[in-house]
């Protein structure tokens, strides 16, 4: 059926407590500032409404809650970096030192040594970030041959399900891009473009038990999504009760945002647990292939930018031990102006 321990995954959730409760702080914080700042945006709208007539007065509430939804979501935008940098990252690098055996530093909590692991591989969020958009295209364009593969399959109504089948993929790989900065961390290669671009190639050469398992995960996520959003509905439709003006689509809004909330606090760090530990089983003993990293060359414009990146790439120098010397932005050693006087 599937390759996972479902038992295995659960065991490493709770080794990692400090990071999922880290998860379940900035992801149930996030879902109740959605919902407080559309209360309150639709209260000021109310407010302003008093001015005119009940007409008036419900389209302000309604463009007042739409303005507070709005404001928050695109905080929640610019943040995206910084949650993927210190929360995502972080909580993959404490699971791959777990599924590796290997014990947690004595002295250092959780937290502060997935901070040093993650700046060690990527120096700056803005790098991760960039490798992680990459790294999505690159599964996109392998889930396009795969349904393509599919389309030109004798099965009578292919062409009919071929759109469902997208669908369905792109929620399945929505696992696979974290386990692939999975691997880079775990090489400890300072080059991030380079390791991700090989486990991009180890992926794609074995996407037959990798897609396979990530189906499973999806359709266990996303069906428990969809139990918590039909138990959030209640408690959902008391706090769009409690707004002014009674928002009528609030309830279900409300709890799809507690259920995604849910989903990426509990759920998701368990499906990257599973798909690391089939990953990283899977691609053991393995050299990337150079027939698919020639398929993948010709298939993905991303995946040429990754590797070019790759090849491009240039550590960052060493600091300079000149007395008095420093270094510009590019690494070029500028020795300082003398202070002292000329004999």
């Amino acid at each position: 059926m599937w390759d996972f321990s479902v038992g295995r995954a659960f065991g490493l959730m709770l080794k990692t407590l400090p990071f999922v409760l880290l998860r379940v702080a900035v992801y149930f914080g996030a879902a109740l500032a959605y919902v407080l700042a559309t209360g309150v945006g639709a209260g000021i709208g109310w407010g302003i409404g008093g001015f005119g007539d009940e007409g008036f007065r419900a389209s302000t509430t309604m463009w007042g809650g739409i303005a507070g939804f709005g404001l928050t979501a695109a905080v929640m935008y610019l943040l995206r970096e910084y949650i993927l940098y210190i929360v995502k990252a972080g909580h993959i690098a404490v699971l791959i030192k777990l599924l590796d055996g290997e014990k947690m530093p004595e002295g250092r909590s959780q937290i502060t040594y997935a901070r040093e692991v993650v700046t060690g591989r990527f120096a700056q969020a803005s790098v991760l970030f960039g490798v992680d958009q990459l790294v999505k295209g690159v599964l996109r364009a392998i889930t396009g041959l795969v349904r393509g593969l599919v389309t030109m399959l004798p099965i009578p109504g292919a062409r009919q399900a071929v759109s469902v089948l997208q669908a369905f993929l792109r929620i399945a790989v929505g696992f696979i891009d974290e386990v692939i900065l999975a691997y880079a961390i775990r090489t400890k290669s300072d080059n991030a473009w380079a390791s991700a671009q090989t486990a991009l190639i180890l992926y794609a050469q074995n996407y037959k038990p990798m897609l396979k398992n990530a189906a499973w995960l999806a359709l266990i996520v996303y069906g428990l999504s969809f139990v918590v959003f039909l138990v959030f509905l209640a408690p959902a439709a008391l706090a769009v009760h409690l707004i002014p003006g009674a928002w009528s689509a609030g309830g279900m809004v409300f709890a799809l945002l507690f259920a995604w909330a849910v989903k990426a606090a509990l759920l998701e760090p368990f499906a990257i647990a599973c798909m690391m530990d089939v990953y990283l089983r899977t691609i053991e003993g393995q050299a990337p292939d150079p027939a698919w990293e020639a398929k993948l060359e010709n298939l993905s414009r991303k995946f040429r930018t990754l590797k070019e990146k790759a090849q491009s790439y240039q550590p960052p120098r060493a600091e300079p031990e000149t007395p008095g010397a420093t270094a510009s932005d590019d690494g070029t050693i500028l020795k300082s102006p003398p202070t002292g006087r000329s004999a």
